[in-house]
């Protein structure tokens, strides 16, 4: 039976929490896309993908311009998530990195980019896994 993923944005799905980020910090894969950076652990441990979105104050310095692109990035991810490999999930950080306040259909190819290249990473790295196992 195939499983859906609901186009929903629930709270247990915002990373948060010291100890979190710190990890994905610590020993997170960096990549960029376009506009985004991001930074990603493979499996966070969970059956669900976690997100923290960051627009840099020194990019945008009124927060009506942060919180729209916020907003942008986050509905991208809401419905992008279905892209992502079942299984475990990965906690990701998404960072808005360009001074031009771009479109929501720019942010949300770019984001699902990011997802086919995680899962890209993803699916490499088990292959290699398997190659060394046998």
């Amino acid at each position: 039976m195939e499983q859906t993923v609901a186009n929903t944005f629930p709270k247990q799905e915002r990373l948060c929490g010291k100890k979190g980020i710190e990890r994905l910090l610590a020993k997170g894969r960096h990549g960029s896309e376009g506009p985004l950076r991001y930074t990603y652990i493979a499996d966070n441990g969970l059956e669900y993908s976690r997100v923290l979105v960051s627009v840099p104050k020194k990019l945008f310095k009124r927060a009506v311009k942060r919180n729209l692109l916020k907003r942008r990035i986050r509905e991208s991810w809401r419905k992008n998530k279905g892209m992502i490999l079942p299984g475990h999930g990965i906690d990701i950080l998404l960072t808005y990195s360009t001074k031009e306040v771009l479109t929501y259909q720019t942010i949300f190819s770019h984001i699902g980019n990011i997802i086919v290249k995680i899962n890209n990473k993803r699916l490499n790295t088990a292959k290699s896994d398997e190659t060394t196992a046998e």
